[in-house]
């Protein structure tokens, strides 16, 4: 033991080394001022008399919660992947620093105003201190974190603005290796499965109590955002979902007012194609009648090398004043993306419309345009509900397709400002009593009180229906008073909607085979009578659903292997193509094909859905292992491309028969906003990445079966129910 103690305290003393005894002590002094009480289910809610204590005090709990994602998420941002994982990540790193690097982010943050800086200096002294704190935690690369750095991670959206850039693109061009032609952004490949959130309010006309109501529901990777509550003596009191790593909550509430955020499409970047020449052994590009230089930049990354070593490879970058060059198109064009480079902005906005007291304030923060990805969903305490649709979008000539790149040499081209908050689609208080966004059209926002199409231009809101949005009209809309069980009852409303024209083609196909001179036989005509019968609805014990879900998976496989390339292709449209150029035996066939995968795998192919579809946390790595050898609960609820309202994206892995569920449902909440505030959640799994902590699946069992727990928003109530009460460094 004593040799154990004295291995501590030379680690201890080896970490102290980073930090200089100025620092620490300052650190410790500010820790007094922060209380982190933990709930009963590992929640924790952190208290400070300021807001920058109370973001120490929040840094450091996700640290002791997981402190591999939070370091993992600024590798990411502030593009230094490369010097963890090898070679393969150049150009994921160069990605980022095209767009912003630490030294614009330095410049910024010097310039930040006195508030925000104090946000951004508790945010790295809260995270240092729990280094300091931790000497056995052993980062894999940022043994200290900035204050700068939150302003390369602003606004907390899945996978950042820059994802709509192609890394194969990006490579190609920045490797000297011609692209053929326009690609599809990352992020929208048809084969990846549906990310994004669903977001319903409920006006108080529709409400039992009175009183406005909110569903919180995000569909991220399990895992993304843990739950937390953070409260400041200056005003802050926000309970929701925050990214790892981040000092605001991202999807959540206070006891005025709530936000949701679903992801949305409004056109938020463009790109620019460049015409390119050379002028006494210079770039230059064609803007209007004149050439201007295009202006070139070193960027050096350094990488991990087989030997564990640090390498280093140098790109020379080039962008115009629309934007980084990201790639050349087959006419030696080359393509230039603009988007938002307000960082500071995105994370004024982002912070102080946790602070928000009603619809006008929130609207009043809205006017920083800083959002870039998602829509919001909101509702307060005075009876408000409101949506906008987006936040910010550029304003643009309508004469040009905004949905393909532009000519960057016409100055008409060129943005024209920015959309105000009044301009964008949105709907306050509207008289159908209910708002609902899947990701999906804002035309349908509110049923017949929706927004109409025809008063805004295309690139405002060129986002389809999908069948979570189908659905989650149809569920509003059939109900006249909501409380907050039924609220949670639409939620995971069972209706799979994606099945309701797919297994009617299905049947018109199988009774063509059923008439010709082979018909089929045997299981497969078993099979197809289960689906005929089948009420579209998911259910653990379904059959039907397996077999529904496997065969439709394997028929949407072959007809996007038809899809022309780069042709948008959104869940309605896929579905239809599916059935227009997929013919009866081929149908029929995948079909079969079906029974004979399940049968050889399970034994038989009449397996229920909750047997094959299960829920697994193993290891709490951010890159989870599954085996189906160990114990694992069932799951209902399916995959969002089928309508699912609660999603559940599974697949099997290598080694496993069963699918694993890793990315839907996270955290998800509802609330009602009365004099006293109610709420209820649940979180994929648990709020803590450690097998050995009791929070590691604690709330796995209410999550499958689709239960919530009670929110403790009030102090005593969080007394009531604490597990622990300390500081940070305790």
């Amino acid at each position: 033991m004593r040799l154990l103690f004295t291995f501590l305290a030379l680690l201890g003393a080896l970490s102290a080394q980073a930090f200089s005894p100025a620092e620490i002590a300052r650190w410790q002094q500010q820790a007094k001022q922060v209380k982190i009480v933990r709930d009963n289910w590992g929640v924790p809610h952190v208290y400070g008399k300021t807001d920058a204590d109370a973001v120490f005090g929040l840094l450091y709990a996700q640290c002791e919660d997981d402190f591999a994602r939070v370091e993992d998420n600024y590798i990411v941002n502030i593009g230094r992947l490369a010097e963890v994982e090898g070679e393969a990540a150049l150009y994921q790193d160069l990605r980022a620093r095209l767009f912003l690097d630490s030294t614009q982010a330095i410049s910024i943050y010097r310039k930040s105003p006195a508030w925000m800086k104090q946000l951004l200096n508790a945010f790295a002294d809260g995270t240092n201190f729990y280094l300091y704190s931790h000497p056995t935690v052993r980062p894999k690369l940022l043994r200290r974190f900035q204050p700068w750095m939150p302003l390369m991670f602003s606004e907390g959206s899945i996978g950042g603005n820059i994802s709509v850039v192609p890394l194969e693109r990006l490579k190609n061009f920045y490797s000297q290796r011609k692209s053929t032609s326009w690609q599809r952004p990352d992020f929208m490949k048809q084969d990846q499965e549906p990310v994004g959130s669903n977001g319903f309010a409920i006006a108080p006309a529709k409400s039992a109590s009175g009183h406005a109501l909110l569903l919180i529901n995000p569909h991220t990777s399990f895992y993304f955002r843990p739950e937390v509550q953070v409260i400041s003596e200056a005003g802050l009191n926000a309970y929701g979902a925050v990214t790892w790593g981040q000092f605001f909550v991202y999807q959540g509430f206070n006891q005025h007012c709530g936000w949701m955020h679903t992801s949305s499409y409004a056109d938020s970047m463009d790109e620019y194609l460049e015409t390119i020449e050379k002028k006494d052994g210079k770039y230059v590009y064609r803007y209007g009648s004149k050439l201007r230089p295009v202006q070139t930049t070193t960027v050096s990354i350094a990488y991990k090398q087989a030997d564990g070593k640090l390498g280093r490879k140098e790109f020379t970058t080039f962008r115009t004043h629309h934007g980084p060059v990201v790639g050349q198109q087959a006419d030696n064009k080359w393509v230039t993306v603009r988007m938002m480079d307000t960082p500071l902005e995105a994370l004024e906005q982002s912070y102080l419309r946790t602070k928000a007291t009603d619809y006008a304030s929130f609207r009043e923060v809205m006017k920083l345009n800083g959002n870039a990805s998602n829509n919001t969903v909101f509702a307060d305490s005075k009876g408000t509900i409101a949506y906008w649709h987006g936040n910010f979008i550029p304003r643009r000539d309508p004469q040009f397709d905004w949905s393909m790149p532009v000519d960057g040499s016409n100055p008409k081209t060129e943005w024209q400002g920015l959309h105000k908050v009044e301009d964008l689609v949105q709907v306050m208080n509207p008289a159908s009593g209910w708002i609902q966004n899947c990701n999906s059209t804002p035309f349908t926002v509110a049923g017949p009180s929706s927004p109409a199409k025809n008063k805004y231009p295309a690139y405002m809101a060129p986002d389809a229906e999908n069948y979570r949005g189908v659905n989650a009209v149809r569920v509003l809309s059939r109900k006249n008073t909501f409380t907050l069980d039924t609220l949670i009852a639409a939620a995971k409303d069972p209706y799979l909607a994606g099945f309701e024209e797919l297994i009617p083609a299905l049947a018109k196909d199988f009774q063509f085979a059923m008439d010709s001179p082979n018909p089929p036989e045997g299981n497969v005509v078993e099979a197809m009578k289960l689906l005929r019968g089948w009420d579209r609805r998911y259910g653990k014990t379904s059959v039907a659903q397996t077999v529904a879900t496997y065969w439709g998976e394997k028929i949407q496989r072959l007809a996007r292997t038809r899809v022309a390339p780069n042709q948008p292709m959104d869940q309605m449209k896929l579905i239809a193509f599916v059935i227009a150029k997929t013919s009866p035996q081929e149908k029929v066939a995948a079909l079969q094909e079906t029974l004979d995968e399940l049968t050889r795998d399970f034994g038989t192919w009449k397996m229920p859905w909750g047997e094959v579809n299960r829920f697994q946390r193993l290891t709490g790595n951010i890159q989870e292992t599954y085996d189906d050898q160990q114990p694992s609960l069932p799951v209902a609820f399916t995959s969002s491309a089928w309508g699912s309202l609660a999603a559940f994206g599974s697949k099997a892995y290598p080694g496993t028969k069963k699918r694993y569920g890793n990315i839907g449902n996270s955290f998800i909440a509802v609330v009602e906003f009365g004099p006293r505030l109610k709420a209820r959640s649940v979180l994929a799994g648990g709020n803590n990445s450690k097998p050995s902590s009791p929070h590691f699946t604690d709330q796995a069992g209410l999550y499958v079966e689709e239960n919530f727990k009670d929110v403790l928003f009030y102090p005593e109530d969080v007394q009531k129910h604490a597990e622990r009460t300390y500081s940070p460094g305790q």
